[in-house]
């Protein structure tokens, strides 16, 4: 039986649970700290920052499936279940033996996989009667994301975006703007974070760091708001599951499961969704698939980072995680994957990474785009930058077959589109893209600024 070039589940196999995969880890990420007491944080310290279900989601270790509300899954069904497509073209182009599938998640208007969390936290925040949302964004599929699933809800938004994201890709900002969100270049002069910032960092370009530490002030000094974060938490891993869930349903459906499972790392809400019942089969001895992390070679918190406990936000503000980081302190330069320009990696994925349960690889932005090209020409789709970054380390997989005569079944996560991201091709078509890799000086400057505590030195 020749396998479809796409398969879509049926509205009643798309699955009516996420999977909390910290419920499977035998030793758990270490758990976050009160930067004022440095002792584990309690879920109602984080009520003042996260509407409370949210914060109960983040502590929770224990619940393996939770409910995906109805109003959420109707939702849902507007854009889900996305596809699993047979790369039968780009596997001819490399004239490989491996299989080679990916879910797309591009088909919303957001233009990527952040819809699936956008929607749920915007959902619980209108259940405690919250009236408005704070929010930082990178490339903006987030800040997009979470403007439509606002409007939805009725809640009002404010979205501080990466400064050189702003500037790179304004047409992200006018689609927020239909969905009636206020988007605020950072760092800016309408907090004080973002002040301190500009006088200690006068023409930088910006961090998800940055955008975080305003977006974080702005909430817990307006009443009835509160913050969303798109990536890193563990309640977004939980929400984003369902990509990884729909993948592990699909695959069974055509008979096949994943050799290789490869996915772009940023913060680690796809990644970490993708991964999740495949992690889960490796973690209980079920399966054992090679689970790949493709980050930046600009912005190795992975492959360069150090494993230790930072702030989440340049201001340090947030509460601190025991993560894979450059330091709260380290500004990444101006790449065109916007999305994978944070300073830190989910702490359920650096606990994974830290155990040997992952492995890592770092590529420079002209080689991901080489891919990029590469694939659109073959698959006929325009994928974002940061969705390129999985499209290499599949198609180095691929390859890898290639030479080994391996028939090996590997699958990516194509995040979302790149048709906001048009001033990033027309640098690398115009052959003006440059790549920048860190020297260990620029780095240890990041490490610097990790703070000096007991939990640290160990």
């Amino acid at each position: 039986m020749k396998i479809p070039h796409r398969l879509y589940l049926t509205e009643d196999q798309m699955p009516r649970q996420w999977y909390n995969l910290r419920s499977d880890m035998k030793e758990q990420p270490d758990p976050l700290l009160n930067p004022g007491t440095l002792e584990p944080l309690k879920e109602e310290e984080l009520y003042p920052i996260f509407c409370e279900a949210l914060a109960h989601q983040e502590m929770d270790a224990a619940t393996p499936f939770v409910d995906i509300p109805e109003a959420v899954r109707n939702v849902y069904l507007m854009y889900r279940p996305s596809p699993l497509v047979r790369a039968y073209e780009l596997e001819k182009a490399l004239d490989t033996p491996a299989r080679i599938y990916y879910k797309f998640e591009g088909n919303n208007t957001s233009g990527s996989h952040k819809l699936n969390s956008a929607v749920a936290q915007a959902y619980y925040a209108k259940e405690q009667g919250i009236t408005k949302l704070t929010t930082e964004t990178g490339a903006g599929q987030w800040g997009t994301a979470l403007s439509e699933a606002c409007s939805y809800f009725g809640l009002d938004l404010d979205v501080f975006m990466v400064k050189v994201s702003y500037e790179q890709k304004p047409f992200r900002k006018a689609v927020m703007g239909v969905f009636d969100a206020h988007v605020t270049a950072s760092p800016s002069m309408e907090t004080e974070i973002g002040r301190k910032i500009l006088a200690e960092h006068p023409g930088t370009t910006g961090s998800l760091g940055c955008a975080i530490s305003e977006a974080v002030e702005r909430a817990t000094t307006t009443p009835n708001c509160r913050y969303v974060l798109g990536s890193v938490l563990n309640q977004v891993l939980l929400h984003q599951s369902i990509i990884g869930l729909e993948s592990a349903a699909a695959l069974a459906e055509l008979g096949e499961y994943p050799d290789v499972v490869v996915g772009c790392a940023g913060g680690g809400s796809n990644l970490g969704g993708l991964i999740a019942p495949f992690m889960r089969d490796k973690l209980t001895g079920k399966k054992n698939p090679r689970i790949v992390a493709v980050e930046p070679a600009s912005c190795p918190s992975f492959t360069r980072g150090r494993y230790a406990y930072d702030f989440c936000d340049t201001g340090k503000v947030t509460p601190m995680a025991r993560m894979y980081t450059l330091g709260s302190g380290f500004i990444p330069s101006a790449s065109h994957a916007g999305g994978l320009r944070y300073h830190g990696m989910s702490p359920i994925l650096s606990k994974l990474y830290h155990d040997g349960y992952m492995e890592a690889v770092a590529y420079k932005q002209t080689e991901v785009f080489d891919a990029a090209v590469l694939f659109a020409k073959r698959e006929t789709i325009l994928p974002a930058p940061e969705s390129a970054h999985a499209i290499k380390g599949a198609i180095d997989e691929a390859l890898k077959c290639k030479e080994t005569g391996e028939a090996k079944t590997i699958l990516f996560g194509l995040t979302g589109t790149g048709y906001f991201d048009m001033t990033a091709y027309e640098s690398y078509l115009s052959g003006k893209m440059s790549d920048h890799i860190p020297t260990d000086e620029e780095l240890q400057k990041g490490f610097d600024s990790l703070p000096d505590i007991p939990q640290n030195r160990i």
